[in-house]
């Protein structure tokens, strides 16, 4: 789907008697190009029958964080209160962009909400969005603030030395502000959720939106945010540590580990992927566990391999999967994340996971 096609479906969803005229003057289009995309529409399927009859959502929600990721890494040993030679990079980031990135590249149709300030990179994230096919059209504009920033700088074999997030942003995303999006909730598949929104925010989602709720902890510190709400959520998908921290049990071998995800499971989530890098994943449900090897793959950058991860696991929810093709799934897309240069690996497709797990 096209963005402008995108556009004029969220017109349609929103007023299924608007006329082709109507949606040619809030687009700037003639009433002629308006009908070509709405028979487009109706080729792909978003468009049933005439009056604008809208076939069921088939959309995966994202809340979440989206910076503007700022790194300097010197060519040689740094020397801390001087100028440094070496290279500057700006690059989108953010747990929850990540992983609707991934999701678009695997075809998936997917909004975005998040909140944006009224500077230079909000217009950076919002037309490289736009590109990726990701519609973050409903998202939160902040004029007086900053968007989110990470600034990081690295010594020459890449080892991270000093860091500052400015994220005071997601204070925006208020329980207020989600609860005029949640027909936009209501009406997706599926809801992922970071730990960059605030906690109450976390917990309005969980408590209003009738959708399943899939969460990533993002790191130790945020991960704290779920705790009150575990059994209220669908899945998620911690790495060992963060793990460890929500269910109260180290994890020293395969036993403790099932224990952890019992305890999880006990608070009523539906499904648990415990991420254990090179060690695979343990998954369980209800039913059952299992502890699946990895999937090999040329080590690269290994930075974006669990939003890789999340975003299969969305895929494969929307595919009908069960626990263990989740999982396999999951495993999938972390090799093919590992294999790419940046955090997110142009090559992601599901003719690309497929492959891997054929």
């Amino acid at each position: 789907m096209t963005q402008r096609e995108r556009q004029i479906l969220r017109w349609i969803e929103e007023n299924p008697f608007i006329s082709q005229q109507e949606l040619a003057e809030k687009a700037g289009i003639t009433r002629s190009s308006a009908a070509v995309h709405i028979s487009n529409l109706m080729k792909k399927g978003y468009i049933t029958g005439k009056g604008y009859i809208v076939s069921p959502a088939s959309y995966v929600v994202v809340v979440g964080g989206v910076n503007m990721d700022i790194g300097g890494i010197s060519h040689a040993q740094l020397v801390s209160a001087d100028s440094n030679p070496g290279r500057v990079r700006i690059s989108l980031g953010g747990v929850g962009r990540n992983i609707a990135h991934n999701m678009a590249l695997m075809g998936l149709d997917v909004r975005m909400v998040t909140v944006l300030g009224g500077d230079f990179y909000a217009q950076k994230i919002v037309s490289t969005c736009g590109e990726m096919g990701i519609d973050i059209s409903r998202s939160l504009r902040v004029a007086d603030a900053i968007t989110s920033t990470y600034l990081f700088i690295s010594g020459p074999d890449g080892d991270m030395k000093l860091a500052i997030s400015d994220m005071d942003i997601y204070s925006h995303l208020t329980p207020a502000f989600l609860a005029s999006k949640l027909s936009l909730f209501n009406n997706a598949k599926l809801l992922v959720v970071d730990t960059n929104i605030p906690a109450e925010s976390i917990a309005w989602l969980v408590e209003h939106v009738e959708v399943p709720v899939f969460a990533d902890p993002v790191s130790t510190a945020k991960a704290e945010k779920l705790r009150p709400v575990l059994g209220k959520l669908h899945t998620i998908k911690p790495n060992r540590i963060e793990a460890e921290l929500l269910s109260g049990v180290p994890i020293t071998d395969e036993r403790s580990l099932r224990r952890a995800a019992n305890v999880l499971l006990k608070t009523g989530l539906r499904q648990v992927f415990i991420s254990l890098g090179a060690g695979g994943v343990f998954a369980a449900n209800q039913d059952r566990g299992l502890h699946l090897p990895s999937i090999p793959g040329s080590m690269v950058n290994a930075t974006g391999c669990g939003d890789a991860f999340m975003a299969a696991l969305a895929w494969a929810y929307m595919e009908g999967m069960d626990l263990e093709q989740s999982a396999y799934a999951g495993l999938a897309a972390s090799s093919i994340a590992l294999e790419g240069s940046e955090t997110i690996n142009p090559e992601m497709s599901v003719d690309a996971i497929r492959s891997r797990l054929a």
